[in-house]
Order: structure tokens, then C-alpha cells, then sequence
């Protein structure tokens, strides 16, 4: 039997031991399974008490079970669910038993959501929201997510492909009936102008985007600067814990050390480095190299040294932000350095105490708020979206030019534009594309 006509199941709760777990399963043979766990089929999508049985009788927990004959569930076939206590022997007893089955198998990462897939309940845009809101760490990941989820970008792709079919159709139609004076003209007015009308909205979709697609990896901040002038302590200050090693000696630090952050909702990958600087020692060489080439892929440089004329070392085009650090070594107070403002505004800090830490993480969240751009709005969330819309603009751009050259150029390059959009939504020539998405996900998701 084909692995798709399987039935499978999985734990799709959180780690044992826990309060209550939640087994999964999907297929036709889930109906059976729950029938010899309860010995009978409960009230279909009611929550339902019920003692677990093995083969011989013999009591396994007393649960609470779901029954959602298909296609009317999450998978489009028939699912159960298993609301048990979370045991790890209550666990083992039922996969074992589950397992003995005829025709029923754990199931894969992503399984469940690949069957809902496949059975028409999402789309590939949907599966890939339901994808970021799993692996969502922040307020505003997990609402990009959900919009995402609830078809805020495939509904709208959707519409935009019949759209450019109906257009399709009356150039089509147009071709058939050339030979009929003035029908082909009355024809093509309207689909140009329903190309026009769709290459201008999707348009501003792109345009309006900003990085919002970005917001999923987050945004990656680089402490750089020369060695003891307070990387160290600015980071565990932002990380709010011991996460690195402070010390009076330099070249203390020599790898790579990451913090993921919450700044008011926007993911922020904080790295601190090694001091740059000229040395013969090769561990600290390795370091100072991590180092630069980390901040030559950064978003952002916090460049950290104790003078304002401090010389700057830039690796990549990433903005550099100048922060003074040891403002309370040097006899200043918070208010006799102010920050500057522009492309590259300057800090006046105490690491060690804390003065100025305020300013400069506002600014870092306004930083994030300008580099995602407009994330309530936005539609795109990843770049295979991009780059698909990129190559729907540029076909229904390239179909608006060629009809002076003949309706059926125009034509063609109409069905290379629903044919992007069809593959944004997951409905045509994706099938290399599903294991890379769905093996993402989590095993009983």
C-alpha cells in the first residue's frame, strides 16, 4: 500500500511527562483504531469521556476522545484524537498498540498538515503561516503567522489568477473569432485594462513590503569594536543574564556568542565578538576573522569604544552606530553626551551601569520598526513568495507590450503569470518543493 493510504499517528502535544497529551490520527483506518481503544464510534465532533482498552481488555487511561469522520477535518480524511493523561507508559502503551495495527504508521514531520494539503483544506501559502506561527518567538511573528494562516495572501492570490484567466480568455476568444470585424477589439479593451488594473495592484503589494519577509529570521545586530571596551558587558546588559564572560584582560573573548531578543515584538539576533585587533596569538587571529566577517553580513554594528573619536572599522554595507561605552570611568553623566541623530547616530552608555541603555534600545527598536517596514499590512512572508509575484508582474508587464506583436504572445505570457501564481499557491509543478517545506515542521503537526 501506498504510504499516502496509510493510516498514521503521532504525538501532537508538548514533551512527556505533561498534564495532558494529545495522540493524533489520520486516515482510513483511524475509525477502526478508535473503536478497538473505546468499543464504539462516539457522537462525531464531540468531546467525548471514554476508558482506553487494549486487545485483551485490560484498562490504559481514562480519556477524552474526538471523532471527525472525513472530509469534514483538518486533514480531509478521518482523524481521531486521543486527549490522555501524559505519561510516558501511558504513551508507550498506546503507540504499541497503535503500531500493531494493520496499515498504520507513526507519522512523518509535517504529515498532517502535507494530507490537509493535499486534500485541498490549505494552501501552500496557508501550510507555510501555519509553518512561522509553530516556530513564531515573537508577538509580531505570530500575527504576521496567523494572517498568513487565515489566507491573507492566498485568497488574494487566488482572485488575482482567475482574474488573469478571464483575461486569458477573452484574448483567446479574440484569436478564434478574427475573422469577425470588430469582435477581437471589443475583446481586448477590457482584458488589457483588467492587466493593467491587476500589474498595478500586485505592485504595490511588492512595493509596500518592505522586509516583512525577513521578519521570520529576525534581525541580526553585531557588538563589535576594539578588545576591552565593554562588548561583553553591553551584551549580557541586553541579554539581561550572564551569557558572556567579562574580564580585565583582552582577547577574553574569542568565538561568537548569540542572544535571540524580543525587542517590542521584533525578533533581534544580538553577536557578540572578539576584540578587533592586530595580534600573533592564531586562536585570537580566529576570533578577530569571525568576527569581521560576522559584521560584514550584520544588519547593524554597535561599534563599542571609550573615545568619541574612536576610528571605525566597517566590514559590509550594514549601518554602524558609534555607542561610547564607560561614560561613568570618565566623570560624564548621561545628559553631557548627547546622542546624535542621521545614518549614523552615536551613543554616550555605561555598559556596567546601565546609563543609557534606554536610548540606545529605543533606538534599536525603531531601527527594526524602519528595516521591516509595514508588517501589519504586508503579504509576502517569505521570499519564494517574492520571487514568484516578481515573475507575475514580469510576465503580465511583458503581456501588455506584446500585443502589438500578436494576441497570441499575449496569451502565452497571461498563462506564464497564472502559472506563477498557481505555483505560490502550491496547485501546479511544486511537488520538489513539498518535502523541502513540510519537513520543517514538527512531528504530529
Amino acid at each position: 500500500m501506498h504510504p499516502h493510504d496509510q493510516t498514521i499517528f503521532a504525538l501532537s502535544s508538548g514533551r512527556l511527562p505533561s498534564a495532558i497529551a494529545i495522540v493524533r490520527l489520520s486516515g482510513s483506518h483511524a475509525g477502526s483504531a478508535l473503536q478497538m481503544l473505546v468499543g464504539r464510534l462516539p457522537v462525531p465532533r464531540m468531546a467525548t469521556r471514554a476508558l482506553l482498552r487494549d486487545g485483551s481488555g485490560e484498562p490504559i487511561d481514562d480519556a477524552v476522545v474526538l471523532w471527525f469522520p472525513g472530509p469534514a477535518s483538518a486533514t480531509g480524511e478521518d482523524v481521531v484524537e486521543l486527549h490522555v493523561h501524559g505519561s510516558r507508559a501511558v504513551i508507550a502503551t498506546l503507540f504499541s498498540l497503535l503500531s500493531a495495527m494493520p496499515q498504520m504508521r507513526t507519522a512523518e514531520p509535517g504529515e498532517f498538515t502535507r494530507r490537509a494539503f493535499e486534500n485541498g483544506k490549505i494552501d501552500l501559502t496557508e501550510a507555510e503561516g501555519l509553518d512561522d506561527l509553530i516556530h513564531a518567538d515573537t508577538d509580531r511573528q505570530r500575527r504576521q503567522a496567523l494572517r498568513q494562516l487565515k489566507g491573507l495572501l492566498g485568497d488574494r492570490a487566488r482572485s488575482w489568477r482567475d482574474q488573469i484567466i478571464e483575461a486569458s480568455a477573452l484574448i483567446e476568444a479574440g484569436i478564434d473569432f478574427a475573422d469577425e470585424g470588430d469582435v477581437p477589439a471589443e475583446l481586448m479593451a477590457p482584458a488589457l485594462a483588467r492587466i493593467g488594473q491587476l500589474l498595478t495592484e500586485i505592485e504595490s503589494v511588492l512595493s509596500a513590503q518592505g522586509r516583512a519577509e525577513r521578519l521570520r529570521d529576525g534581525l541580526t545586530v553585531v557588538i563589535a569594536g576594539p578588545p576591552n571596551a565593554g562588548k561583553s558587558t553591553l551584551m549580557n546588559q541586553l541579554a539581561r543574564r550572564e551569557v558572556a564572560i567579562v574580564s580585565p584582560h583582552a582577547g577574553t573573548t574569542r568565538d561568537l556568542i548569540e542572544v535571540q531578543l524580543d525587542l517590542d515584538g521584533y525578533p533581534v539576533t544580538v553577536i557578540d565578538t572578539a576584540g578587533i585587533r592586530e595580534t600573533n596569538d592564531p586562536i585570537e587571529q580566529e576570533g578577530v576573522r569571525r568576527a569581521r566577517d560576522r559584521a560584514a553580513q550584520a544588519d547593524l554594528v554597535l561599534w563599542l569604544a571609550e573615545d568619541d573619536q574612536a576610528d571605525i572599522e566597517r566590514q559590509g554595507e550594514a549601518p554602524v552606530w558609534l555607542v561610547r561605552n564607560k561614560i561613568d570611568l570618565s566623570g560624564d553623566r548621561e545628559g553631557d553626551c548627547p546622542s546624535s541623530s542621521g545614518d549614523n547616530p552615536a551613543f554616550h552608555i555605561s555598559a556596567r551601569s546601565g546609563a543609557g541603555l534606554a536610548q540606545l534600545l529605543e533606538a534599536l527598536v525603531g531601527f527594526a520598526r524602519d528595516y521591516f517596514g509595514s508588517i501589519e499590512s504586508g503579504l509576502i512572508t517569505r521570499e519564494r513568495q517574492r520571487t514568484l509575484l516578481d515573475q507575475t508582474t514580469a510576465a503580465l508587464r511583458r503581456s501588455i507590450s506584446a500585443i502589438d506583436l500578436g494576441e497570441e504572445l499575449a496569451a502565452e505570457e497571461l498563462r506564464i503569470a497564472a502559472l506563477a501564481l498557481g505555483r505560490l499557491l502550491g496547485r501546479v509543478d511544486v511537488e520538489d518543493l513539498l518535502d523541502v517545506i513540510f519537513r520543517e515542521f514538527c512531528i504530529g503537526k
